[in-house]
């Protein structure tokens, strides 16, 4: 079991430690050390000081009483020796930089007894022995004040990775309610008007469960598109990009047609959509579109879904005062209740604002009822 344990000491921390042995009794039993201490007595010293610097990251404190107390003896029986300080200088700073906050502490409380052995041999006045204390705790600060910045370097690195675990939960919610939410809430109005007409308008109830299918159709589709971006995301570069050159694809352009896509359904379903697109809106950045795209869908699916909405009104266009796209929808509703609470689809699309850099804007549309959204995104 203990060569077991020996193997597993990092091998740098073995060599370093065989080479303190090794110069540790050369100097002690070279000629001209003016010792009298015994050799067996000078190598198990040199073997117990040098073996604690080889558990110097394995198990810091252990190695550094294991050395301190070897410091002591080899001070007090065989004299002090000149590279005995220089190792324990070395397990001291192990100590500070490797064990926990507790047992480094603990291991501090040793220092200025282990120093005074060392210097109690000697006739150095009292300043020699407290500058060394101080230097040995100096070192052993540095050591203590690396680990606890790395103990919250790796903290922060834990709370970033939980972060980025829970935006990427909530932007796939958000993604799978936008697609899921708008097109089967249309499917779910269709399917009951046409259950209201099933007897009288056969021709009606034909459109109604074509309109269904078609609809149910693109959602699977559009779903499909979802989770296709979201497997690729693993495959993405640090900047997000997944072309050789490092550049982001170009995204669709925002037009008139792909906010079709979203009245279609609508108007099948009973409502009455105005889409009112200005030009320059047509050359958005690639990173606001889906953006606008997701926020007009969410918006359309509550007012048919909330409000019961028989018309809605889609204004995109980009403001004259500032860099700013502005995505408003009104709808002509039930309105919101007083002291409503946003839901999940409100919430979604202020989530996408706020990672934009944008403002989120809702309430009753005015007196005769109604709801307004409006949603402001920066162009930078």
């Amino acid at each position: 079991m203990a060569e077991v344990g020996v193997r597993r000491l990092p091998p740098g921390d073995v060599v370093s430690a065989a080479v303190v042995f090794v110069a540790m009794a050369a100097v002690r039993l070279g000629p001209g050390s003016g010792t009298d201490a015994s050799p067996v007595l000078t190598v198990a010293l040199a073997a117990v000081i040098a073996g604690g610097l080889a558990f110097r990251r394995r198990a810091p404190l252990a190695g550094f009483v294991v050395g301190t107390a070897g410091l002591a003896v080899e001070a007090l029986w065989a004299g002090p020796g000149p590279l005995t300080p220089v190792a324990n200088l070395i397990a001291v700073h192990a100590l500070g930089l490797g064990a926990s906050p507790r047992r480094a502490a603990l291991g501090a409380l040793l220092v200025p007894p282990a120093v005074l052995a060392y210097f109690a041999p000697k006739d150095d006045p009292p300043v020699v022995p407290a500058a060394v204390v101080l230097v040995w705790l100096l070192v052993w600060a540095a050591g203590f004040s690396t680990a606890r910045r790395r103990r919250e370097t790796e903290e922060l690195r834990r709370l970033l990775r939980r972060e980025s675990v829970v935006a990427e939960r909530l932007r796939i919610a958000r993604e799978l309610h936008d697609v899921v939410g708008h097109s089967v809430n249309a499917m779910l109005v269709q399917a009951g008007a046409g259950r209201l007409v099933l007897d009288t308008d056969p021709d009606r109830t034909r459109e109604l469960l074509s309109s269904v299918e078609r609809t149910g159709r693109d959602a699977l589709a559009e779903l499909d598109r979802v989770l296709g971006l979201l497997r690729a995301d693993d495959d993405l570069g640090p900047t997000g990009a997944d072309h050789d050159d490092g550049t982001i694809p170009e995204q669709p352009p925002l037009d008139a047609r792909h906010l079709d896509r979203l009245v279609g359904p609508m108007a099948d379903a009973g409502m009455d959509v105005r889409l009112r697109m200005e030009p320059e809106t047509l050359t958005l950045p690639g990173t606001l579109r889906p953006s606008v795209h997701r926020i007009v869908q969410e918006a359309l699916t509550n007012a048919l879904r909330h409000g019961h909405a028989r018309s809605a009104e889609v204004t995109v266009r980009r403001q004259r005062w500032g860099d700013t796209v502005l995505v408003r929808v009104v709808d002509a509703g039930q309105g919101p209740k007083p002291r409503y609470r946003p839901g999940r689809g409100l919430r979604g699309i202020g989530e996408r604002a706020a990672a934009l850099g944008g403002s989120v804007a809702h309430g009753p549309a005015g007196d005769g009822g109604g709801f307004a959204l409006s949603v402001e995104l920066p162009l930078r």
